[in-house]
């Protein structure tokens, strides 16, 4: 197995995508809106990609967030709040506001299972502060740390019981960065002291089954690398103050905050102890050059991906049910 998460295309597998996938076998695959046409068509798609694979908990993966990070979209698919939309309800009654967002993702996993898709990059436990840049803004649950690791573990759970995988980003913690990772590379200054309030969600859900690096440089830490491509924030802060032993990917390798080669990128992030590299445009050439690059996927590495994906079992619950939870217990703050 070849450490990487790979995207696709376009809404169906090509003949070159089938033979290479085949080929490399790569830890997963991922999905974004140029994949996306009806239930059909997804359900298609994600069924080849098990065919190919030969074994049904391939991970399948997308970023459906809610609010402006959703690659299944009206008027196919229910638009959903984005993870912003639950502080003001958790800060008037807390326990609805972790009910609020397990129904809400529990609906989600409903939504995904349908369609063959396990995985869910989701929940982001950054801390909203005064330098967050809008690239995370409302995407984050909010600025306290207490109520981001609830709403989180709330959305893990949720997500497990529409049979579906959750994974944490953006280790160790985005919510100080000042510009977005799509385009530039973040750096915090912020004293190891002061970042403890970063990693109290992470630690708090230590235990989740998934977890996704952010592309961003912690002066405190090692003012040389990103967190992505770091040995020491890998293994002193996320394996060891965290104490996160689940499945680590890679944020996307093509964001601009990285520089060299995306095949280098994809070793060096591997290098530094990620489990995968997460490649999410499908290029070709690009994926080829990655798969060269890589070693074979770890003994440790194939064990926790296995781990993460016995995880979400069947889907349980009524979609219309979750949804109509949600939305009552939001009304309370309308």
């Amino acid at each position: 197995m070849t450490p990487a998460i790979f995207g696709l295309a376009g809404p169906e597998l090509t003949a070159d995508e089938r033979t290479f996938f085949a080929d490399v076998k790569p830890a997963g695959y991922i999905l974004f809106g140029r994949n996306i046409v009806d239930r059909a068509q997804v359900r298609a798609l994600t069924d080849s990609l098990r065919a190919l694979e030969g074994r049904d908990d391939v991970a399948i993966l997308i970023d459906q967030e809610g609010g402006r990070v959703a690659r299944m979209r009206p008027p196919e698919w229910p638009a959903f709040p984005a993870p912003g939309a639950f502080e003001a309800l958790y800060d008037l009654a807390p326990i609805s506001g972790i009910e609020a967002v397990r129904a809400n993702a529990r609906a989600l996993g409903l939504m995904l299972s349908e369609v063959g898709i396990n995985v869910d990059c989701l929940p982001l436990l950054d801390v909203r502060s005064a330098e967050t840049h809008d690239a995370i803004g409302d995407r984050a649950f909010g600025t306290d740390p207490l109520l981001v690791a609830a709403l989180g573990r709330a959305a893990i759970d949720g997500l497990r019981e529409g049979g579906v995988v959750g994974v944490v980003k953006h280790m160790p913690g985005q919510g100080r960065a000042a510009v977005d990772s799509h385009h530039h590379l973040p750096t915090v200054s912020a004293s190891a002291e002061d970042l403890a309030r970063d990693l109290f969600p992470f630690q708090r859900l230590a235990d989740a089954p998934m977890g996704m690096t952010g592309h961003i440089v912690f002066e405190a830490w090692d003012a040389e690398r990103p967190a992505t491509l770091s040995p020491t924030v890998i293994g002193d802060v996320i394996r060891g103050q965290i104490g996160f032993d689940g499945f680590l990917m890679s944020d996307d390798l093509d964001m601009k905050a990285l520089s060299g080669s995306v095949a280098t990128r994809a070793a060096d992030c591997v290098a530094a102890g990620c489990d995968v590299a997460l490649n999410c445009w499908g290029r070709m050439d690009e994926m080829v050059a990655i798969a060269a690059a890589l070693p074979a996927m770890t003994t440790r590495g194939r064990e926790r991906l296995d781990a993460a994906m016995a995880t979400a079992g069947a889907p349980e619950g009524d979609f219309a049910e979750a949804i109509a939870k949600r939305d009552a217990l939001l009304a309370q703050v309308a």
